[in-house]
This record gives structure tokens, sequence and C-alpha cells, in this order.
């Protein structure tokens, strides 16, 4: 399928599946290689007798939606992000769950991928912050509605290139090498459970409530604005007050998003207002 056929169909198709074709501009090529590997399974010529078949077959679509899940992870990803949580951020969320049975710092990676994200943290919080919080212990959730890439966190093996941003000790006090890659030691991959789960779903547990959520480079980049907003509702409805929120470091809440207020801005690390944080300050 040439480049030019592939945007128009994404044109077409995107505000059909929520999302919008401004956040796949750079990735479309990946998306466009899917698409055309879907047509030949399917005998389809081209763009235009897809469309015919979505139309036809509503069931195509959420096939569809499953090729437009772009997945781009590496451990550590965004340094200034994660030096701020390790600074600043966590101290002061972990000092809170320290003073609350059962002393649990809880944490959601929304939309995981292949768990780099859920690592990242599960390396920050046992070789940073435990020493500084012995009597803590921590908890991440981590989910994905992508069953292949679940399969690959559950692994915990990973090429070099994904351990790059890494800081310089971590790759030898976390990892092991093996002839399958750099395998995740065991201490590290305790605290983490990983799910299958919709970020665009409702959860039927609202009771569940987390100090850290990140939802980098998914919701705020690929879906339009309304369903920005139903997101960051349902995710509001799980940081604790006084909690964080961190998207990717080119996103942005969705305008007059209520109930949020930055924490460190450029960072794009927001913080839940509540009855204890209101008129807190913010970075």
């Amino acid at each position: 399928m040439r480049d030019v056929e592939c945007v128009e169909f994404l044109r077409w198709a995107l505000p059909r599946l929520g999302m919008r074709w401004r956040g796949f501009r750079r990735v479309r090529r990946q998306v466009c290689r899917r698409v055309d590997r879907r047509l030949r399974e399917l005998g389809l010529a081209d763009a235009a007798a897809y469309r015919s078949h979505l139309e036809s077959n509503p069931g195509e679509w959420t096939v569809l939606a499953g090729l437009c899940r772009v997945t781009i992870s590496r451990f550590y990803r965004d340094r200034a992000v994660f030096d701020a949580l390790r600074d600043d951020v966590l101290p002061q969320l972990c000092a809170g769950a320290r003073a609350e049975p059962p002393r649990t710092l809880r944490c959601w990676s929304a939309g995981c991928g292949s768990g780099e994200e859920a690592y990242s943290l599960s390396m920050l919080f046992r070789l940073c912050l435990a020493p500084r919080f012995p009597e803590l212990r921590l908890r991440v959730r981590a989910t994905d509605i992508d069953d292949a890439v679940l399969a690959r966190a559950r692994r915990g093996v990973f090429a070099a290139g994904a351990l790059r941003e890494l800081p310089e000790d971590w790759r030898a006090r976390a990892f092991d090498e093996t002839d399958a890659g750099w395998r995740i030691r065991p201490a590290f991959r305790a605290p983490i459970e990983f799910f299958r789960e919709d970020v665009c779903a409702p959860r039927p547990d609202p009771e569940d409530r987390f100090h850290l959520v990140l939802c980098r480079n998914l919701a705020f980049t690929y879906f339009e604005t309304d369903l920005q907003r139903q997101v960051l509702g349902r995710l509001a409805e799980r940081i604790r007050p006084g909690g964080a929120l961190v998207l990717g470091i080119h996103e942005s809440l969705p305008p007059d998003a209520p109930g949020f207020a930055p924490w460190h801005a450029r960072l794009r690390i927001f913080r839940r207002l509540g009855a204890a944080t209101r008129g807190s300050e913010s970075a």
C-alpha cells in the first residue's frame, strides 16, 4: 500500500476508533505495514476494498484497533522524568504511604507494553528509595490490552538496546545476561503484577487507589479529545488525593481538565487535587 493511500485510509478510519491522525504521523509507517499485512491475509486488493470490508464486517474494527496500537518503550525512557520521580515526587509519596497502613506504595503503569516502565519503577524503588523507607513495600499494577506484549513483559528478557538509558550501574545490579538476552532478576519482578486491561474501560473496583499512575504515550497521544477526557476521568478516580499522574513528555491534559495541578509541568507530571492538597505548591 502506497504511503499516500495509507494516510488517506487512516484519516478516514482513526476517528471511527476514537483516535486522532495527529498522534500517528510519526508512527504511520509501522501501522501501515500492519494494515498491509492484514489486507494480504484477507485477500483484499487495496485500502478501498478494506474500507468496504470494515463497513460490512463490524468485528473487523476490533482487529484494526489492535493494528493501530503502537508500543515503543525502553527502560528509564525520558530520563529526566524518572530523575524527577526519584528526587522529588516519589519521596513525597513514600512519606505519605509510610504514614498509613498497610505501608504500601501503590503504582499503576497503564499501557505498560513489554514492561520496561514497570520494571524501571521497581528498580528505582529498590535501588534508590527502599534504603530511605525500609518499612515501605512497593506494589505495581502493570496493564495493557495486548496479550502478546504482556507475554513478553512477564518473560522479563530484553535486548541490550532497551537498557541503554538506564543509570550506569543498574544493569549489573538488576539483570543477568543470558543467551536469550538480559533477564531481570526475581527481586525486581516481585512487586509487579501484569494484567490485561483496556484503559478506556471502567473498572469494577473503584476502591482501588494508587499513589502514582503513569499513562505515557497512549491516551493523550492517540485518542480524540472526548475519549481523552473519559480516560482522564477514569484515571482520576483511581489516583489518591495528592497522588501523581505522569503523561508522555510531549503530551498534554485535555483542555479545562479538572482535578489536577502541575507538579513538574515541563515533564508532564501532575498532582491529583483533593481536600489535603488544594492550593499546594506546583513546580
